[in-house]
Parts: C-alpha cells; structure tokens; sequence
C-alpha cells in the first residue's frame, strides 16, 4: 500500500519535474525516498540522482600517463561535465575506472575481480569501459554513457545496506535498447558476493538481452527479465512468459523488484514515457530455489553473478532502494527520466566520411608513412603503394565507405576488389571476410572514425568495442587497445600507430 501522503509528494514533484524540464527538481533517489524505498546505490556517467547532488559521477584514467580525474555534474542534480573529460582525454583514449555512488553508503563500482569465470584482462580482472564509448546527450548537454563489450565488468563484493536473504528491494536501470546480445549476462543489480554461483535465488538484477538457454518472452528479443542465477526469468514460468515484450526501443527503462514470495518486471521508453508498463507481478518463479531467496548483496554491472563475460550493452544510470517499490513510486520516477530528455548524438568526429566515398588509408607513423591499409587474401596489413604500384596493389588498397553494418551512425568498409567483403574484427586481428547478413558480423564490421589521436586525420574506433583502434603492428593489422594485454596492444607509438590519413582511393 502506498500511503496517500507519499504518493502526492511523489506525484508533485514529478509534476514539477514535467512541468519545467529540469533535472534538478526532483532526482529518482529523492522519489524513491519519498515513497519510503530509500536509495542505497545509486550509479549513473549521465547526471545526478538526487537534485543536491554535485560531487563524483565517475572516475576516469587516461592512456598517455595514467593519470585519473573525477568527473561531476555541471551543478548539483544536473549532467555531467562532459567538457572537463573531453579535456583531459584529449588526445589520448580514457577508462572509466570507478563509478561512484551517489547514495552516501559507498558502494561504488570498480574493475571486477575473477569468480567462476576469468576476465581478459590482467590476473583474470575484467577489462573497464571506454569513457568514450556511448556518448548522449540529456536536455541538449553532452554526457557519456558505459558501453559494456563482452569482457567488460563491473562489481561490489562488499557494499552496504543491501537486500540479502528474502529482503525486499527494487532497482531500475536506463540502457541502450539497441545494444545488446544473447551472452550470459549483461546484468545490473543483486548478486553472490564471492563472485561465484552459489545457488538458485541467490542474485536479484535485472537482465536485458535475447538470451533463450533459460526464460524468454514474447517475439525474438530483446527482453527485460531477471538473472535470479542459474535462471534468466520472465515471469512465474521458468520458460516463456508472452507478456513479457521484445523491446524496441533506443533508450529503455528496466525494473525488477522483488520481496517474500513476489516480484515484478516493468519498463517502458525512458525517452517518452511517464509511467512504466507492468509485464509480471506476481509470485516467485515455480522452481525450487526461488522462494524464499536467499540474495547475497554483492552489486554488478554488465556481467553474471559468476563474472560470466560474454554479454554486451550500454548503461546510463541505475540505482537500487531498500524495500518494495510502489508502482507510483516508479512511475514517478519513470516521469523523471522521460524529462531528463536523453537522446543520441554523434559517434564520429574528425575529417568527415561519407557513404559511397572510394577511399584509401595512410599510415602516419614515422617510417611507414608511405604504406598503406589493404589486405592479401583475408589478412589485412599496410604494404607501400603509390601511383607507380600494380592495378591489383592499387585495388587492394581501396576501400568504399558504407554505413556501419551495425550502427549506421559509424561506417562499414567494403574492399574494392572484393565486393561484398568487409574489413572486420574476429580475436581482435582485423580481416576480410564476405558479410554472411548476421548481428556479429555487422557490429564486427562497424567502426567508428574520431579526431586522429596524434592529431592526424582519423583514429578508427571498433563499435562493439570502443577501447580498441585500426592500429598498424608488424604491417599487419589489429583492433588494438592502449597498453592492454596482447602484444599489439603495446602502449609505445600507440596514438600514431592508430593514426591514418584518409585520401581518395588509388583505385
């Protein structure tokens, strides 16, 4: 039950949130607490959660000295200072290595450890996102997301104030709706705390994806459901529940609350809508384990209770309260969000690309500026061509752009001489391969030109995975990271080695 008093609080300020298109009369935590579901975490690189809030969204590390900064809204309960990162990122690439809570209980999110599944990177840790990766903006003003590739994760083996057991909680998140895929898990909220499965019931987090192994709902995906670990779950069923949508949308708002023997999945446009769509409420899945819960407290990000790493999306912000949210409560909360306006904005920069445009790639490191990008067979690599070169050297370093197979916000490369293959990404090493018309092929085909690290021309961003660049290694080439773990990941000479002139093509 929902006391009358709450709700009208709740309801002014969402309708004052309405009304003047600010982000600071009222944040979603300052709802939760109105509604008597106080926040104990609350996440977001986008904005404050709460209208006084102004200290550290998030703390990023950059390439060139590993220096770090915190980043922090424009003014108390705004967006982030976008400008301050650019700034200090410039001309290098940046990490986002902490997200910060904004509730006061401390329980931030850093680089999560190895459970039952290694990481990539270092010691089994998973790798951190690029700062840059998902870049929005809310009411106008710029601000970054967390684009999660497969690998990436983040994890509080130790926070404070926690549901544990059968306690009841709630938790929301704003993702990309469009970015996402069928891998185990990409997960926001409740999970073991010795990133280990432990046992049916012993995560609460929401899940967003079109994984099938467990519950699914109506149509091919993706769905919003609930990883109560060893089980993805849309509804009472551990199978299919029809009333549980696929999502279409660009920016979603997922909910999952649970308490003693009851649950609810909700969500709804967090671009337009001013209330959630329910699709589930009712009692624990009909499964041993599930009722009563036995919840850890550990709280992550884009990853399974296990450290299971294969999922991929992008978050914007999320929190999780103590006690079972009313539907009013979220709804208020969902009005907060639609107001906050988020939409898209460029993935690119630097010297402008086009679709259709024939083009060829010029190295810009000292002592291979006179190679360039083609490929022999399906390795792709930089050889020396000029105007005296072969016909056939000549078409193999030409290349037409078209937009991303992916993203049509970023851009596709087709070989000239090969039509219909595409340079893309597959263990990192970049190759030519046919389109065979799959989701994996179009997002590992689909890159991302920004400003030239070394201020030459354009760095070529892989999409699905914004930490890593074209980079020139031995003339051959990679997607490669800055001072990651393989060897052409290799920090020295990175910003020109992913630096490349692009000029009309030879052929």
């Amino acid at each position: 039950m929902f006391p009358r008093q709450n709700f009208n609080r709740a309801r002014a300020f969402a309708l004052g949130l309405v009304a003047t298109g600010s982000l600071v009369s009222a944040g979603p935590c300052d709802l939760y607490a109105s509604g008597g579901t106080p926040c104990i975490a609350a996440h977001s690189t986008t904005r404050a959660l709460y209208s006084s809030f102004s200290g550290s969204l998030y703390q990023v590390k950059r390439g060139s000295d590993g220096a770090t900064t915190n980043i922090a809204p424009l003014s108390a309960g705004g967006v982030a200072n976008a400008a301050a990162q650019d700034t200090f990122c410039a001309s290098t690439t940046c990490l986002i290595t902490i997200i910060y809570d904004q509730s006061g209980k401390g329980n931030h999110l850093t680089q999560a450890p190895p459970g039952g599944f290694s990481g990539p990177e270092a010691n089994g840790y998973d790798n951190l996102a690029s700062a840059t990766g998902a870049p929005v903006t809310l009411n106008g003003q710029k601000a970054y997301g967390v684009f999660i590739s497969p690998g990436t994760g983040y994890r509080n083996n130790a926070a404070s104030g926690t549901a544990t057991g059968d306690g009841s909680e709630g938790m929301y998140a704003v993702l990309d709706g469009t970015h996402y895929n069928g891998g185990c898990c990409f997960d926001y909220g409740n999970a073991e705390v010795s990133s280990r499965d432990t046992g049916n019931g012993h995560m609460e987090a929401i899940y967003y994806g079109d994984n099938t192994v467990w519950g699914s709902g109506a149509g091919s995906g993706p769905w919003i459901m609930a990883d109560l670990e060893n089980g993805l779950f849309s509804g009472l069923s551990a199978k299919n529940n029809a009333a549980d949508p696929s999502i279409s949308y660009r920016f979603v708002t997922a909910a999952i609350k649970g308490g003693p023997n009851q649950w609810a999945i909700r969500g709804g446009n967090a671009a337009s809508a001013t209330s959630m769509s329910t699709y589930y409420s009712g009692a624990r899945p009909s499964v041993s384990g599930y009722n009563p819960m036995s919840k850890e407290g550990a709280i992550i990000l884009g990853i399974g209770g296990d450290n299971s790493v294969g999922a991929q999306g992008t978050f914007y912000e999320g929190v999780m309260t103590s006690g079972y949210p009313s539907d009013a409560t979220e709804n208020a909360v969902q009005a907060n969000i639609a107001a906050a306006k988020y939409a898209t904005t460029s993935l690119t920069s630097g010297p402008a690309l086009s679709a259709g445009a024939s083009i060829s790639l010029r190295a810009t490191t000292a002592g291979y500026t006179t190679r360039y990008i083609t490929h022999t067979g399906s390795t792709v690599n930089t050889q020396v061509v000029s105007s005296a070169s072969t016909t056939a050297l000549k078409q193999q370093a030409s290349w037409t752009v078209r937009a991303g197979l992916g993203n049509s916000a970023c851009f596709s490369f087709e070989s000239k001489d090969t039509p219909g293959s595409y340079i893309r990404h597959y263990d990192f090493a970049l190759v030519l391969n046919a389109n065979d018309g799959t989701k994996q092929f179009g997002e590992d085909a689909t890159f991302c030109p920004q400003t030239g690290l070394n201020g030459q021309g354009n760095s070529i961003r892989a999409w699905g995975y914004p930490t890593r660049y074209f980079r020139h290694y031995d003339n051959v080439l990679y997607a490669a990271s800055n001072g990651g773990v393989h060897t052409f990941d290799a920090a020295g000479v990175f910003n020109d080695d992913v630096s490349w002139v692009i000029s009309a093509s030879f052929a």
